[in-house]
């Protein structure tokens, strides 16, 4: 007889429990596995007896399990639609044969009745309904047959690489989880490694080819060879899931230490055997320490592992400049990887919602073992020591300084999100550093808050509490606030809770004979301690913790002869500004930075003024190359106020050229109204030879964003004002007044995805002798066939025209840039190599027509479609009116070489309104270009997937 048929036993059972308020968790969910992998395939023949045990109060009509190797079977699963934020789009041009997937033979119950089953929307989560319900406190035994497809590994880490290698992680079906809370919790892969599954007693057959190594998290000791392959047995008891890794080369071994057993894979050059077991040894016993008894036979640490997850920074250097000793750099590499696999097997948390403990506790043990073992550590290791390198802030910076400097990358670009965020609401950067950083960070605070010796041990009394055991961040607050007597909800409230920033500031001190009263500014309303310290000269002479300050706030401390008072002196409080967190007590003239100017970009420094300079080149046909200084505030984070003063030498025109730029950012929220910029610019170069032009543009800019911060989704209004003046050599002739002014308003909005790209703008311009607008439409789509579709629209009219020449009219294939936007190599050429370079504006035509400009009215359609990878088709068409003339309408079309999209390409014309010009003479001088050459445009290539 089932479980399920005892219906009023269970019911009067269950009754007596919740009134009594006994949690009783009757068993946990059994898994038996036969699994064989098939090499030349690539698959894995599986069956499956899952025995699901429902430990909730509620009756369960349907089950879901975790089907995560289907992520990979097509362009619409949700893992395809998050590569596609990330603009990796390897998996939606991938061909069939190289897709993973999971195909479902059979799945019955207990009496062999067969289950209804389907995928959810995002293709890799099970819906299994059962043939009865499943009451609480009893079981169901399900037996599943299917066959996985591994995909290649250039998706992601798992699947089969090119040398007969595999990582099988998450390859088989295992259950979702249904909460406490009535609901279940329903995750798809988002390649954030946060499968959340429930506990399961596991045991697998395993059967794999004979040339092959198998490493594993689970436990297992014998491997039977037979002439079919291999054989092996693992058992995972209370652990999520089952990780194999395969090689045709044994990589791991085994290192038994006193506190723990190590299976391992991760070496560092030129370090010995001897010394990596002293390294493990230490890392053992600091784990043992910090987090007691490791529950399961072996911890796993592989290189894979920590390939997910690095040390980001100066670790990822090449190992030919990596500026650590040997010792150093692998135990930083090991214990980071030991931690998080530690962690992942005995806290059962929800990973997608509340990884930030896990995240807190590791980051927070690597930073304090670092201070037992290394506290002289530099942040740039032997580098410190170079000539030339050792006078830079960043120089002067401890290995730990590093977990504030890039978490503050993201506060200072205003895309901090707070750490109970979902993982799949989280942008790149902050999921793979800024928030695990930050909660690292705020454990630290805590310590310097709270005494390091009370959270150490409240850490590792909680790991033990609840090793093994479903776990939610309300156990770990309610933990914390019965185990200290400081009041702390400041630090779930304000610092974990939110994205609100801390930032405070001296902002005066009145003096007595045996006291100081101290005047605090709160400049974000965060509320949360902070730490005061009482300097002479160097050395501490008092500290005091402030708290409750909402706004502004009087304290009042005994003197003890300090000379400076500054506010978290140490720098253990992840503050936003520390540039206004000290004030001097000999008076006013003492209190002001000294200046420092240094050589190249630096980290931020904030007990100096830092103006830092850098040489620079620039280039264009009439300048020449021009050698210049760049003069700026600007460090390695952003700042709300910057000034850069770039002046160059013209080689060409032996004159000086060059821009100048103040800029004040103003963020106003996360979402919504984001951010605000007032610009002043002014620049000067050549547009001829002996002819020179300058611009004065003060501007204002207005940008908005949506709450989902992986969204691609932007707005802008700019408002600009650009002041051109221009003197010219006494040979030439301008067309129209030397000097001009436009007043420019535009209206940007866009969604720029690698999949579907979409964006339009309105363009507005006043000027004395014009008025005109514009409307511009682009749009991109990559199909499921992988064919890409490009398609822009322009129209643009003049309200207002009484200029006597074409420099402000539309322009069919190369504008005349009268409010010099555009990087133009050789601006006014008509003929030669530099004419030939196209920036896709206003009528985006390549092919060179007569008569290309128009003063009333242009509209025209560019299209490309590829034919073969990066090799594309174009098609162009519009019409375009003159004042007192009728409309004309123009086209033409060639091939497209899109090599990568707006920064490099080459267009070859076929035909147009001028024939078949591949047939004409000097073909070579119709081809036209698209370069970009600065290496700012460029980097946001490369960091967009971040941010």
């Amino acid at each position: 007889m089932r479980l399920y048929r005892s219906f009023p036993f269970f019911v009067f059972l269950g009754a007596v429990l919740l009134l009594g308020g006994i949690n009783v968790v009757f068993g946990q969910h059994t898994n038996a596995i036969s699994a064989n992998l098939n090499g030349e395939t690539k698959e894995i023949q599986i069956r499956q007896e899952f025995t699901y045990v429902n430990n909730t109060k509620d009756t369960l009509g349907v089950l879901y399990f975790n089907d995560w190797a289907n992520s990979y079977a097509n362009k619409n699963t949700a893992l395809a639609k998050r590569f596609a934020e990330e603009f990796k789009k390897s998996l939606h041009l991938a061909k069939d044969n190289e897709r993973g997937s999971t195909q479902i033979m059979s799945a019955v119950d207990s009496d062999y009745v067969g289950l209804l089953w389907e995928r959810t929307s995002g293709s890799d989560l099970l819906r299994i309904s059962l043939n009865s319900p499943l009451l609480p406190w009893s079981s169901v035994k399900i037996f599943l047959t299917y066959t996985v497809k591994l995909p290649p590994n250039k998706y992601t880490p798992y699947g089969y690489g090119s040398r007969n290698e595999y990582y099988l992680k998450d390859w088989y079906l295992t259950p979702a989880v249904y909460s406490d809370k009535g609901k279940w919790q329903l995750y798809s892969n988002n390649n954030l490694e946060d499968l959340y599954t429930g506990i399961t007693e596991t045991q697998i057959n395993f059967i794999f080819p004979t040339d092959l190594f198998l490493a594993s998290n689970y436990e297992y000791h014998n491997i039977t060879n037979f002439p079919q392959g291999q054989q092996v047995l693992l058992n995972g008891f209370k652990q999520s899931g089952c990780e194999l890794i395969l090689s045709p080369i044994k990589k791991f071994s085994k290192h038994v230490t006193p506190r723990l057993t190590f299976v391992t894979d991760i070496e560092t050059a030129k370090y010995d055997e001897i010394s990596k077991g002293v390294s493990m040894t230490r890392i053992g016993d600091f784990i043992h320490e910090t987090l007691g008894d490791y529950p399961h036979h072996q911890l796993f640490v592989s290189e894979m592992d920590y390939a997910k997850n690095p040390l980001y920074g100066i670790n990822q250097l090449p190992p030919f400049i990596r500026p650590y000793q040997e010792r150093f750099q692998f135990e930083m590499k090991f214990l980071k990887t030991a931690l998080n696999s530690y962690l992942r097997e005995t806290l059962f948390l929800n990973p997608r919602k509340e990884k930030w403990i896990s995240d807190a506790i590791s980051n927070y043990l690597i930073i304090a073992y670092v201070e037992k073992y290394y506290p002289n550590q530099k942040l740039l290791g032997n580098l410190s020591n170079i000539w030339g390198i050792r006078g830079f802030h960043v120089a002067q910076m401890h290995f730990n300084d590093q977990y504030a400097l890039l978490y503050m990358i993201s506060a200072r670009r205003n895309t901090d999100q707070s750490l109970i965020t979902s993982g799949d609401s989280l942008i790149k950067y902050n999921h793979k550093i800024a928030n695990r950083f930050k909660a690292g960070l705020g454990i630290a605070y805590l310590a310097d808050f709270m005494g390091k010796e009370r959270i150490e041990a409240n850490l590792k009394t909680f790991a033990n509490t609840f090793k093994l055991k479903p776990v939610r961040s309300e156990d770990f607050r309610e933990f914390m606030a019965q185990n200290t007597e400081k009041e702390i909800d400041w630090f779930f409230d304000d610092y974990v809770s939110t994205s609100r920033q801390i930032d405070f500031k001296i902002k005066k001190v009145i003096k007595t004979e045996d006291s100081l009263t101290v005047r605090i500014r709160n400049k974000e309303g965060t509320n949360v301690p902070i730490s005061l310290f009482g300097l002479q000269k160097d050395s501490i002479v008092s500290k005091y913790w402030l708290s409750n300050i909402v706004d502004e706030k009087l304290f009042t401390i005994p003197r003890n002869g300090e000379d400076r008072l500054v506010l978290n002196y140490d720098q253990k409080i992840p503050e936003f500004n520390q540039r206004d967190n000290w004030k001097s007590l000999s008076g006013f003239l003492s209190s002001n930075k000294r200046l420092k100017f240094q050589f190249l970009k630096d980290a931020e420094n904030p007990y100096r003024e830092q103006i830092f300079y850098m040489p620079i080149m620039n280039f264009n046909i009439y300048d020449g190359l021009s050698p210049g200084l760049r003069l700026t505030n600007k460090t390695l984070l952003q700042r709300p106020f910057i000034f850069d003063i770039a002046p160059t030498y013209a080689t060409n025109q032996r004159a000086l050229v060059g821009s100048a730029r103040l800029n004040y950012q103003l963020f106003h929220g996360s979402s919504g109204l984001f951010v605000s910029n007032y610009s002043l610019r002014a620049s000067t170069s050549h547009f001829q030879i002996n002819s020179r032009f300058t611009t004065i543009t003060p501007s204002v800019s207005l940008g908005w964003r949506p709450e989902d911060l992986i969204s691609n989704k932007r707005q802008f209004l700019t408002l600009r004002h650009v002041n051109v003046s221009r003197t010219i050599d006494e040979n030439l002739t301008l067309e129209t007044d030397p000097d001009y002014s436009v007043f420019n308003a535009r209206f940007i909005n866009s969604n720029n995805g690698i999949i579907d790209y979409f964006s339009w703008f309105i363009d507005g311009q006043q000027a004395s002798n014009f008025t005109k607008l514009a409307f511009d439409l682009e749009y991109r789509k990559l199909f499921k066939n992988n064919r890409q579709f490009n398609f822009r629209f322009f129209a643009g009219k003049f309200l207002r025209n009484s200029t006597n020449s074409d420099f402000f009219s539309f322009a069919l294939d190369r504008p005349t840039d009268y409010l010099f936007d555009y990087s133009y190599l050789g601006r006014s050429e008509s003929s030669g190599v530099y004419s030939q370079q196209i920036i896709i504006a206003e009528g985006g035509f390549k092919s060179k027509l007569n008569n290309p400009f128009a003063n009333d009215l242009m509209t025209t359609v560019n299209t490309s479609a590829n034919i073969w990878r990066w090799i594309e088709l174009y098609g162009d068409m519009g019409l375009m009116k003159n004042k007192g003339e009728n409309a004309r309408f123009v086209y033409d079309s060639g091939i497209r070489l899109n090599l990568v999209t707006d920064y490099f390409e080459l267009y070859f014309p076929l035909y147009s309104n001028n024939g078949w010009e591949i047939s004409q003479p000097n073909y070579d001088e119709k081809i036209r270009f698209i370069v970009t050459l600065s290496p700012k445009t460029l980097l946001g290539l490369f960091n967009r997937k971040w941010f």
